[in-house]
């Protein structure tokens, strides 16, 4: 992701912000400009608690493959890792990597809740990004 993106995104990926329909009262995550379910356009910013069920989650086992050689190194070293789709307690899905549990904990139903984390280094000089990731509730 390109820099000026990055820091365009910071506070959605930071605070878990995305939108409120003023009009049906539906909420999306990722953020959008057009309510899906009745077209009003006045969308309102909405802070998301951070707190949900696991819908359906994998563990990975390997890295995929990058031209960028550092990055495919960083995948490297933190394989295996557990991906979860999460149903949010406000409604919307989203996928996040679920933190510093075994395997044997993870389980669809799973409350889980948010945390702020490093996501990936671009480099030893590079840009860093952080954002969200969720663990075990409990």
């Amino acid at each position: 992701m390109a820099v000026p993106k990055i820091w365009r995104k910071i506070p959605e990926y930071y605070n878990l912000i995305g939108k409120l329909c003023p009009e049906c009262n539906a909420k999306f995550f990722p953020k959008r400009t057009v309510c899906k379910n009745c077209g009003c356009t006045r969308m309102q910013d909405y802070k998301f608690e951070g707190k949900g069920k696991i819908v359906t989650y994998t563990i990975i086992r390997t890295s995929m493959s990058d031209p960028e050689q550092e990055i495919n190194e960083q995948a490297a070293r933190n394989i295996p890792y557990a991906l979860a789709i999460i149903k949010l307690k406000e409604g919307p899905m989203l996928t996040a990597q679920i933190i510093d549990c075994g395997d044997s904990e993870l389980n669809i139903g799973k409350k889980v809740k948010k945390v702020f984390r490093k996501i990936l280094e671009n480099g030893p000089s590079g840009v860093i990004q952080y954002g969200y990731k969720f663990k075990i509730d409990k």
